[in-house]
């Protein structure tokens, strides 16, 4: 037996690395005394990295352990380790783990440590942490990473093991992301860093949960997150299949496509499209006017102010309101290429399993306001409307693709919060909302820009976008669009008194939103204002996830491969896809607070990008004439472009 001794808290704590059979004795016993405790203990894996479902990934430790002992277990290439390590796992009553989603899915896929059923005795204290106070330290939060957590509650004078082992990598001539995998398993800082988490997430958990309570966060809220865990972790166990000559191809394609847009912004003296000094300088040199600056102080160029320069909306579709800007179209064309390049083509083409699946991370619970995340490929950020990089997601043969969203969820509930009667009135209707308050507004015979202005000053209000944001996005004159929202304003005279109230809560509660869940959202105090939008995309986030809740009751979720906003992507045999897609459409619609939550069911072909093509034939004949006339097909994109 090694023994790694440290003082937390003033507390005497050993971790234990058993290395005979007489230890592993010893640490049997240990677990079937904390079973009859019935106690929770802290648990944890240490791995080669963050790519679960790599054919060349490893599970190298496997650890649990309470407030003063741990018991850390070298799985790697050891079967009489792996079994204890099994056994102990199923056995003990209640465990936690911090980040449990990582921890789940590694020891389902590499210790036959079944997810469903860890999951139901499992509690993930990073999500207790994130319904306390959901933002990271450096945005003002209360922390959400292990280590700092427990240097605020349990010890700030606790070793920083963290610290020591990105040494040793170092020492090893590794980084802190490539030090995992070539680390010696038997070094003792690396025992000693594995035992000390277990012992940590104890320590931390019943202050986590005291905090939580004493805050007012109903414990249903609780077990209502960690059902959402386990349920998006089955959809990140299932991945999907990539179309692999697809996307070889399609990496090269966009590496010349990213090419061919540098060289001509190379003309207008840009050698870096992703030089900021450099594309503003050519940009007011060519007489654009740039008056937004970075908190440095330089002149900004993101994404939306060049879109604006290029005179396209945020669908990349033209706008028709001023002169392109050409320099500003190269760049924007010249950055997405190269993103969707390594973003998603690479990682699609390097990141497989052996099956030729990928598996992307589902963050149950990201965002300030609770909406989840996709990252490897970070696939909830992909363009609405455009095919590319969906086409390259297929599902198993003899299925075929479907997906399920909301119509217009967000501005749903903002109605059915907001009590808004004329807008609810609408919607019971049937009515096109965004029409029908350019109706309102400019009467009768209002234009597609009308609707557009209508629709931008609605989501205005739920992502929190002001007269300036808008007025960049689509073209109009500052002032039209301050009328614009003045005239919104009177219309549905319900919202605006809901923000009002909304932020006369929030001061009064501390700035702090409580959403209908009794979900906890502070409030930046300068930007009380956003009391509005964080309600609504975080009450538009539960109702997806308590539909996700019902679907995997009714057994749809081995039909399901993604969550994204507002949507559920699936397949299902060809036979009954159909049939599938509508029950998941049933699943996710709900009244809310009077209002109807409409869903829109979408049968596609052999691809996620079907669903975005008029016919899926018209994409495979796409596809089959690119691969037969690369040159020409080139050419077009980029005159198109």
């Amino acid at each position: 037996m090694k023994y790694f001794p440290y003082t937390i808290a003033r507390d005497d704590t050993m971790t234990r690395v058993p290395e005979t059979a007489a230890d592993l004795d010893e640490f049997r016993r240990w677990v079937q005394r904390k079973a009859r405790e019935g106690a929770m203990v802290g648990a944890d894996t240490e791995t080669t990295g963050l790519d679960t479902f790599s054919p060349t990934y490893r599970l190298r430790t496997v650890q649990v352990g309470d407030e003063t002992d741990a018991w850390v277990l070298q799985v790697e290439g050891r079967p009489q380790m792996q079994e204890a390590a099994r056994w102990a796992l199923l056995t003990l009553p209640a465990l936690v783990f911090h980040h449990a989603t990582f921890d789940l899915l590694v020891l389902d896929r590499h210790l036959s440590v079944p997810l469903e059923t860890m999951a139901p005795k499992t509690v993930d204290s990073k999500i207790i942490a994130h319904l306390y106070d959901p933002r990271p330290r450096h945005e003002g939060g209360y922390g959400l990473r292990l280590k700092e957590l427990c240097a605020k509650d349990v010890d700030p004078h606790a070793p920083d093991t963290q610290e020591d082992l990105t040494k040793v990598f170092h020492s090893i001539g590794e980084t802190k992301a490539t030090g995992w995998r070539a680390i010696d398993i038997n070094h003792p800082t690396y025992l000693s860093y594995a035992g000390l988490d277990a012992i940590l997430v104890s320590r931390v958990l019943p202050v986590l949960r005291a905090r939580l309570k004493r805050a007012g966060v109903p414990q249903r809220l609780v077990d209502f997150e960690h059902r959402v865990m386990l349920v998006c972790a089955k959809m990140e166990r299932r991945g999907m299949l990539v179309d692999q000559p697809y996307v070889r191809e399609l990496v090269g394609r966009l590496e010349d496509e990213a090419q061919l847009h540098a060289a001509r912004a190379a003309q207008y003296g840009v050698t870096s499209v992703n030089s900021p000094a450099q594309v503003s300088a050519a940009l007011v040199a060519m007489g654009e006017t740039l008056t937004e600056t970075t908190d440095s102080g330089a002149l900004k160029v993101d994404k939306s102010i060049l879109l604006d320069l290029a005179d396209r909306d945020e669908r990349w579709q033209p706008r028709g309101t001023r002169p392109a800007n050409p320099l500003a179209d190269a760049v924007l064309h010249s950055k997405r290429a190269g993103k969707w390049r390594t973003s998603y083509g690479v990682a699609m083409r390097d990141g497989l399993d052996l099956d030729g699946r990928i598996h992307p991370k589902i963050n149950s619970l990201q965002a300030r306001t609770a909406r989840m995340s996709i990252s490897g490929p970070p696939l909830q950020q992909l363009p609405s409307g455009d095919w590319t990089i969906r086409r390259a997601l297929l599902p198993e043969p003899g299925m075929r693709i479907f997906s399920v969203d909301y119509s217009a969820v967000e501005m749903r509930v903002l109605a059915a919060l907001a009590d808004e009667r004329v807008m609810k009135e609408a919607i019971t209707a049937g009515r096109d909302l965004h029409g029908f308050t350019a109706e309102l507004i400019y009467g009768p015979g209002y234009t597609k820009f009308h609707r557009k202005l209508c629709k931008g000053v609605g989501f205005g209000k739920v992502y929190g976008g002001g007269a300036v944001t808008l007025s960049r996005q689509t073209g109009a004159p500052l002032a039209d669009v301050k009328k614009a929202i003045s005239a919104y304003d009177r219309t549905y005279r319900g919202i605006k008194r809901f923000s009002s109230r909304l932020q006369r809560e929030a001061r009064a509660e501390g700035y702090v939103v409580w959403t209908p869940v009794g979900r906890r959202l502070p409030l930046d105090r300068d930007r009380v204002y956003a009391a509005t939008n964080y309600m609504i995309q975080s009450t538009a986030r539960d109702v997806l996830c308590q539909a996700l809740v019902d679907m995997d009751d009714k057994g749809l979720t081995e039909y399901l491969y993604l969550p994204i906003h507002d949507e559920c992507l699936g397949a299902a045999p060809d036979d009954v896809v159909e049939d599938v897609a509508r029950e998941v459409g049933k699943a996710m619609a709900m009244p809310f607070y009077g209002v109807p939550l409409d869903t829109d069911p979408e049968v596609g072909g052999r691809s996620w990008g079907s669903l975005y093509m008029k016919q899926a034939t018209t994409m495979m004949e796409h596809d089959q004439w690119y691969a037969a006339h690369p040159d020409e097909a080139r050419a077009a994109e980029a005159a198109r472009a």
